[in-house]
């Protein structure tokens, strides 16, 4: 209980200063007035003592705003002699004293030293089970965002060296925003119900702050510092790496570029005064050190400090590669438009959601074929080992999910599954750059590795276009090394009419469908921040405007708008375009970093299925997820059913025991996608939803291949 209210002083002292002073005068005032009128009471006059407790409270209060009153209140409890006379007096003494100015102006200036301390961040914060973030850079107010999908009080420290107040404007702005959207669309939702109803069911679901922030300025290298948030006590700690946008000369900009590009010495540095205080065996158990890297240098030098610091059952430190899990990010998005939809759910704490559990399975798909039977609110995925520990994977809408049973499922409903499925050909065509571009292309020569080869035969899956300025495509040597990327066309954001009949060529060339990522400049100053991917939407929109005017029957879909921004405050902008696939980069990391807090097993599945196979595999080994035509995944269309009758039947179709080893892919239908970008995630009682699929539509789906 102590601790309880130590920590609950800890935070209303650092967040709230003048109002602990005020609640300790008030309190005082309070105090002093009972004291005195129980003194009064006690020494009045047999007769006088009916007057009752709170009378004798106003007479004190009487007496200390107006000292004249004094010879009254003697005169109305009877004079006693000197004592009550004496005991008056001395309480208006001590009430005029401590309302002089002298005594005020010395209360007056603890006060001020107080709450100037308080801000300053100089007194110790007594708290536990918080999320501490080092450093401040674009992702960090989304990391922050995302914890009120977190169910309870979500207690934040931020420790930066400056711009304090300017953060804590970012983040006010951020979270009200999130709020205001978010209880909107549930007010949408509940309209069309009854009047009592309706506002029942908004109450019950309405979006509240449940984040208590503390800001402060500081030294993050400084191990009192860190020991005066209570680092030592936290549930997770975030280091961030450093930004870019907010160089004023553009010359120095670009100096920090190339000097962060060679490593990052001062993540380096922080991970190592965390690590040697978390390790300490005073320090909780289980403390989670998330760290965002975006270099091979700090790369090599944080595996070291894991292998000499990081101890078992205390702290267990997770190196991010941000560029890394972006690039690959990005080109799934590209390969496959509808995985953005379905990622924004899934790597969130809203809807359906990834979720881990430690449980040992020695046969994933007997485990996945009992689990199917006996429970209707989550989805079995895969088993996994993290760090000794076997953890199994699944989605649902809510942790305690996975843990609910039902009658045993039976159904006679079958779908019949195209042996010889294969992804079709696809045609991208990137426009502008940034500093993902080599993990971009990563994630496209992975994915080539996996579908460029069918048996002995080599195909030629993937065509890829770059549209950037002559000085971008010469840093990346023309992405020469790349055979898959087919030409390279020179053109700045200014010259549109090349821009524009680029890739109208290209798309009129191609019967499938050409999606078009547009890159936005992460490198970029705060100013210009997403200002050339705007402007490069803008060309692809009026593409998509001049066919619907010469064909009214154009599909819209024939070119699928892929729109990378870093700030989230662009994301109207993109929406008034009618683009489904609004990338919000930044915001990807931040839900995997929110996770991975939670559980750092969660970090490999994400690695897992950001992963393609590569040539030298014998057997599709890692897993993914996939948006693949309804018209080329079955050999016929499936009649309308639920949702747990095509999850059933698409499992038990891919694991027949029938089916050549080589062509076995067990696959979990997670949803679908209608055209027009609607997304149906499974999750909840999805056994009473209908379905009805159609050739158009896309069917979302984890499996090896």
């Amino acid at each position: 209980m102590g601790r309880k209210f130590r920590e609950w002083y800890s935070l209303q002292r650092a967040k709230n200063p003048g109002r602990v002073v005020l609640f300790v005068i008030l309190l005082f005032n309070i105090l002093f007035f009972l004291i005195a009128a129980l003194v009064i009471r006690s020494l009045a006059l047999s007769g006088t003592e009916k007057m009752g407790f709170f009378e004798a409270i106003f007479y004190t209060i009487t007496m200390i705003l107006d000292a004249g009153c004094i010879s009254y209140v003697i005169e109305d409890i009877g004079q006693s002699g000197y004592a009550i006379a004496i005991v008056c007096l001395l309480i208006v003494m001590v009430g005029m004293v401590s309302f002089t100015g002298a005594v005020i102006g010395y209360v007056t200036n603890t006060i001020s030293n107080f709450i100037e301390n308080s801000n300053a961040g100089t007194k110790k914060l007594y708290m536990s089970d918080h999320l501490v973030i080092l450093n401040w850079n674009t992702r960090a107010s989304e990391i922050i965002n995302d914890l009120l999908y977190c169910p309870g009080k979500q207690k934040v420290v931020v420790l930066t060296e400056s711009r304090k107040e300017e953060i804590k404007k970012e983040v006010d702005e951020r979270v009200a925003d999130t709020i205001n959207r978010e209880n909107k669309l549930l007010w949408d939702e509940c309209r069309g119900m009854p009047f009592p109803r309706k506002y029942f069911a908004y109450a019950k679901k309405e979006m509240k702050n449940n984040l208590e922030i503390v800001y402060r300025e500081g030294d993050v290298f400084s191990s009192k510092q860190l020991l005066d948030i209570s680092l030592d006590r936290a549930r997770s700690v975030i280091i961030l790496g450093a930004d870019v946008n907010n160089t004023i000369c553009r010359y120095g900009q670009r100096e920090q570029i190339e000097e962060m590009s060679k490593g990052n010495s001062q993540t380096i540095k922080t991970l190592m005064q965390v690590a040697d205080i978390t390790a300490d065996l005073e320090s909780a158990d289980d403390q989670k050190i998330i760290v965002e890297i975006s270099d091979d240098w700090t790369w090599e030098i944080v595996d070291k400090i894991i292998q000499h610091k990081q101890v078992d059952g205390k702290c267990n430190i997770v190196p991010v590669r941000v560029n890394q899990v972006l690039g690959q990010i990005l080109s799934q998005f590209s390969l496959m438009p509808e995985l953005n939809l379905a990622y924004r759910e899934l790597f969130s704490n809203k809807g359906a959601t990834f979720y881990v559990e430690e449980r040992e399975v020695s046969d994933d798909n007997a485990y996945i074929a009992k689990y199917l039977k006996n429970h209707k609110d989550a989805l079995p995925l895969t088993s996994m080992k993290s760090d000794g520990k076997d953890y199994f994977f699944y989605t649902a809408e809510d942790e305690s999910d996975i843990r609910k049973t039902s009658k045993t499922f039976e159904s006679k409903y079958t779908v019949k599954l195209n042996r010889d499925y294969w992804i079709e050909r696809k045609c991208v065509i990137i426009l502008g750059h940034n500093s993902k571009c080599k993990d971009i292309m990563q994630g496209f020569a992975a994915f080539c590795e996996e579908w460029g080869k069918r048996g002995d035969e080599e195909i030629e899956i993937l065509d890829l276009i770059v549209i950037d300025d002559e000085q971008s495509l010469k840093k990346m040597n023309y992405y020469k090394e790349y055979p898959f990327v087919k030409d390279t066309i020179a053109a700045s954001i200014y010259d549109k009419d090349i821009i524009i009949e680029t890739i109208d060529k290209i798309m009129m060339a191609n019967e499938e469908d050409t999606s078009v990522l547009i890159l936005s400049d992460d490198t970029a100053l705060n100013e210009n921040i997403d200002a050339n991917a705007l402007a490069n939407l803008v060309y692809a929109q009026d593409i998509i405007s001049r066919k619907k005017i010469e064909d009214p029957n154009f599909d819209e879909e024939r070119l699928d708008l892929i729109v990378e921004i870093i700030d989230p405050k662009h994301h109207d902008i993109v929406n008034s375009y009618s683009v489904n696939n609004v990338v919000i980069s930044n915001r990807y990391i931040s839900k995997m970093i929110t996770q991975i807090g939670e559980k750092e097993a969660i970090f490999d599945f994400y690695t897992d299925i950001l992963t393609y196979d590569t040539k030298e595999t014998n057997a599709y080994e890692s897993k993914e997820v996939y948006a693949k035509k309804v018209s080329t995944f079955f050999e016929e269309l499936p009649l309308p059913c639920t949702q747990a009758e095509l999850v059933h039947a698409v499992w038990e179709a891919s694991t027949d025991p029938s089916i050549p080893a080589d062509k076995m892919n067990p696959t979990i239908v997670l949803g679908y996608v209608k055209p027009g970008g609607k997304l149906t995630l499974f999750s909840g009682e999805h056994a009473q939803d209908l379905v009805k699929l159609r050739k158009e539509d896309k069917i979302i789906v984890f499996t090896n291949h």
